[in-house]
């Protein structure tokens, strides 16, 4: 909610006005799923602010980030066929809905293995390991750290929904082979539910795409349709006096700058301290201002 300010100042280029009539069917006039217009601004959104390469990319529309941690867990899984079951595992603090959702859907095909230290130890080769799924939290949440897979020769599942210039240094492009974002940390609407993965292997992203489509037919048009929206209007603005990045930095700053000086009156409590870095989006270094999200696990 912190971003409302910016959107209510912009609200006429960002509003969508859809008519009863309109976009009624699955697909699009091409026959798809996905908005193609949607998908190039998603790749010059990334290309303009440097945070992942894109360009040899599949891009995959989900219902929130949150349909896609299954969806990709699914696609990176041995086939049923093998009699394989990969081990799921990430590096605590993480999102629990990592573990949850594994626990729920209780497929044979991949099983939650715990934290990537403990997993190390039961399975003692902490190097490399075939059927293994990484989920890894990069910036990570609340520390901020951009993390790397800890596990050599998994298949890593790189949560990139905090790496935008609002919450971090951006130090290059991440051209990792699955990467994963969500509006509701870039713009704020969450209400929307829209998120997306790059995915370099074009195998692992129609096994994504299928599981989109069982789920729920893809992702909505309506939301497809305000995203654009959303994304055209942070684009016109990028690097101006109305940049969506500076403005989230300048607040999320100034937020935890009053924290600090509340938490420094105290002889119990301390803050992590992160140091400035340099971020090639601004062009300077810069005072770290992460998200901080309860309920990691």
């Amino acid at each position: 909610m912190f971003l409302e300010p910016y959107w209510m100042q912009h609200a006429e280029a960002s509003a969508v006005v859809v008519s009863g009539w309109h976009r009624m069917s699955y697909r699009t006039t091409d026959g798809l799923f996905q908005s193609v217009e949607l998908e190039r601004c998603i790749r010059r959104l990334h290309a303009a602010v440097g945070n992942a390469v894109a360009d040899d990319k599949q891009i995959v529309f989900a219902t929130g980030s949150m349909q896609l941690i299954n969806a990709l867990v699914y696609a990176l899984s041995p086939d049923s066929n093998s009699g394989s079951t990969a081990s799921v595992v990430a590096t605590t603090p993480y999102y629990p809905a990592y573990r949850t959702q594994i626990v729920l859907f209780d497929s044979r095909e991949y099983r939650w293995a715990g934290n990537t230290s403990m997993w190390a130890k039961a399975s003692g080769n902490s190097t490399t390991k075939e059927d293994v799924i990484e989920f890894v939290t990069s910036p990570n949440n609340p520390d901020a750290v951009l993390h790397q897979p800890v596990v050599g020769g998994s298949s890593a599942i790189l949560d990139h929904a905090y790496f935008w210039p609002h919450f971090t240094h951006i130090p290059a492009p991440s051209n990792e082979d699955v990467m994963l974002f969500t509006t509701s940390k870039l713009s704020g609407h969450a209400s929307s539910r829209f998120g997306w993965a790059l995915i370099r292997d074009e195998k692992v992203a129609k096994r994504v795409n299928n599981y989109i489509l069982q789920n729920t037919m893809g992702t909505s048009r309506d939301t497809q349709l305000r995203m654009l929206s959303v994304f055209k209007a942070i684009l016109a603005n990028l690097h101006g006096k109305e940049d969506i990045f500076a403005f989230g930095h300048d607040v999320m700053t100034a937020k935890w700058r009053k924290l600090g000086a509340v938490v420094s009156r105290s002889r119990r409590i301390s803050l992590q301290n992160i140091p400035p870095q340099y971020c090639t989006y601004f062009d300077k270094i810069r005072e770290p201002s992460p998200s901080l999200c309860v309920g990691q696990v």
